[in-house]
């Protein structure tokens, strides 16, 4: 019998967040390995911006293959790279870091990652974030958020982040760790003394300050429940576009402040990846000493 229906036209929509988060979870999976195999042996760098900015051929390698594998999943799509730049067009946006936290990989200190997010009309809606020395792997989409411990099959359970111990007493700085890269070299030059003097309070403030210089990788751990609030300044969307999504599914709040802002008591909005300086809490954590340290250097940036 002859098919008299008309050919149906091809879908105009764009994949579901979450063939979009398992797309980038193979693409992280490919890449890993290789940058694993990398670490802690003689890899050579090249000075980008300046000697705290650094880049290595590992980056670009890894960027080229996960355009490749991000394309051939989702051909109507679209790369924004830190290395590449913008290339293609499609409904589907790949915001790409081959490795976050590229100094870190370079020194042989084991905080860097591969990380991923997908936005659909300029909303993120999946992000990958793959550490590939001590084999975690964090994702989220719209409707889930994971960690996965192991290799492609390790074992991946729900992650919901570790409750604040604030409770009742509500928010209290002085039990809280904080992680920063700021201030940074340039961040000093431009800032100058005001840099020192935001730094000093943190320090006297929070329990713990660290700088691990991984925006990616801090935001998951807060994520996690492992960093309670996480402070970044001076960053681009691939820095932070995977991590926010990821903190946020997990029950956490992330910030996003645009230079000249001085207010940062909101809970954020759908293009904060955009923003050059974010907050990211834990669940369950507030810091007004944090909000009130990010709101003073964006509205500093403002001048």
């Amino acid at each position: 019998m002859t098919d008299t229906r008309a050919p149906q036209a091809p879908s105009t929509e764009p994949p579901s967040p979450a063939l979009l988060r398992h797309a980038a979870m193979r693409a992280a999976d490919d890449v890993g390995p290789a940058l694993a195999a990398a670490f802690r042996t003689a890899v050579e760098t090249q000075e980008k911006t300046s000697a705290h900015d650094l880049v290595t051929h590992y980056d670009s390698a890894t960027e080229v293959r996960l355009v490749e594998l991000l394309t051939a999943a989702v051909p109507d799509s679209r790369i924004t790279g830190e290395e590449g730049g913008s290339q293609g067009s499609g409904a589907v946006e790949w915001i790409v870091d081959p490795i976050d936290g590229t100094s870190n990989f370079a020194h042989g200190f084991a905080m860097f990652s591969v990380s991923i997010a997908a936005a659909v009309d300029g909303v993120v809606v999946a992000g990958v974030v793959h550490d590939p020395v001590n084999q975690l792997t964090f994702s989220a989409d719209d409707d889930s958020t994971w960690l996965r411990e192991g290799g492609p099959a390790g074992v991946e359970r729900a992650l919901t982040g570790r409750q604040s111990t604030q409770g009742a007493l509500g928010p209290d700085d002085r039990r809280l760790n904080l992680v920063t890269s700021y201030p940074s070299a340039e961040a000093l030059q431009r800032d100058g003394q005001a840099a020192l003097v935001t730094f000093a309070e943190a320090v006297t403030t929070f329990a713990t300050v660290r700088r691990l210089v991984s925006g990616a990788l801090e935001l998951c751990h807060a994520a996690a429940g492992w960093a309670d609030v996480v402070l970044g300044v001076d960053t681009c969307p691939w820095d932070v576009a995977a991590g926010m999504h990821i903190l946020r599914r997990a029950g956490g709040t992330y910030v996003g402040l645009p230079d000249g802002a001085d207010d940062a008591s909101g809970d954020g909005g759908t293009s904060d990846h955009l923003a050059p300086h974010y907050l990211g809490l834990a669940p369950g954590v507030d810091s007004p000493t944090a909000r009130r340290l990010l709101a003073g250097v964006a509205a500093r940036r403002g001048d």
